[in-house]
């Protein structure tokens, strides 16, 4: 990393309990939690102030992101220093649908104050990940998305000719147009899917997420209006269970997002499960994310 973009390498371990040697195997979630969190550097192409980190604890160490809630820049539809909870939630509603789409992710005190960690995701290697994401989104020429695609509407090129943007109709990708729609993404952009080494795909950037009003922006509507899956069915059914007054989940949430914001999740999965359709643009808000990319 180049000198101008290092800071000073700094750690903060949290207290610690004791762990008996019956308990040695460590959870991403408690390494993220309890491991002394040391910042290499920072990614300088994002809006609000993220850290690039290693952690480790009880002999197991990984690389991670830490976005403290004291960079984050206001926003004026969300409540200030809010957008690391936000990230957490996301995570907790993406575990209780089953499908594991957000790294996992947790709030802890760092070297710059509370704030997010989330697990760093290692793509392909060589430029594995651009051919990736090259299989997910793309701009073609015409007005078909040809075998394989979804449209989602046109977009200029370079020289002003118009092109149709289209996503790839992938299963992981349907998935998470349903995700982004129980939670709100205000803010699906492709640079935010992150395709794995090991073939699976994750999304991140979730702070600008679970606000009461309609703030549905991404690149995923080409399943707009169609039925929704049986899987993405009983995955709604599951977590409007889990939303119930009482639940973990819920009581969970209830320390993350207001509790306005908690009774407008419930009614988008509820929504949804009336309509049995994936979500369409309201017409109210821009329904795509500027810079799509």
């Amino acid at each position: 990393m180049p000198a101008s973009e290092r800071i000073p390498p700094r750690s903060v371990t949290p207290r610690e309990r004791q762990v008996t040697p019956r308990e040695r195997q460590v959870t991403p979630q408690e390494l993220l939690a309890r491991g002394e969190l040391t910042v290499r550097g920072r990614i300088r192409e994002a809006s609000n102030a993220v850290l690039y980190c290693t952690v480790a604890y009880e002999g197991v160490s990984a690389a991670c992101v830490y976005k403290p809630v004291a960079g984050e820049r206001p926003l004026w539809d969300f409540p200030d220093g809010t957008l690391a909870q936000r990230e957490v939630a996301a995570y907790e509603l993406s575990e209780a649908m089953g499908w594991g789409l957000v790294p996992p992710t947790v709030l802890r005190d760092g070297p710059y104050g509370p704030g997010m960690c989330q697990l760093w995701i290692d793509g392909p290697a060589d430029d594995g990940a651009a051919d990736e994401t090259r299989r997910l989104l793309a701009l073609v020429e015409g007005d078909e998305p040809g075998p394989g695609w979804k449209a989602v509407g046109y977009a200029e090129v370079g020289d002003g000719r118009p092109a149709l943007l289209v996503h790839a109709d992938d299963e992981r990708l349907r998935r998470l147009a349903v995700l982004d729609a129980v939670i709100n993404n205000g803010d699906r952009k492709g640079g935010h899917l992150l395709p794995a080494a090991d073939g699976s795909l994750y999304a991140i950037d979730h702070g600008v997420t679970f606000n009461a009003e309609d703030k549905l922006r991404t690149l995923l509507w080409g399943w707009a209006g169609e039925p929704l899956t049986e899987e993405a069915l009983a995955a709604l059914r599951r977590l409007s269970a889990d939303l119930a007054e009482g639940r973990p989940l819920a009581g969970r949430l209830a320390e993350l997002i207001t509790p306005a914001e908690v009774e407008a999740l419930r009614g988008r999965v509820a929504e949804l499960l009336r309509t049995g359709r994936h979500r369409e643009p309201s017409g109210e808000w821009p329904a795509i994310p500027w810079p799509p990319v």
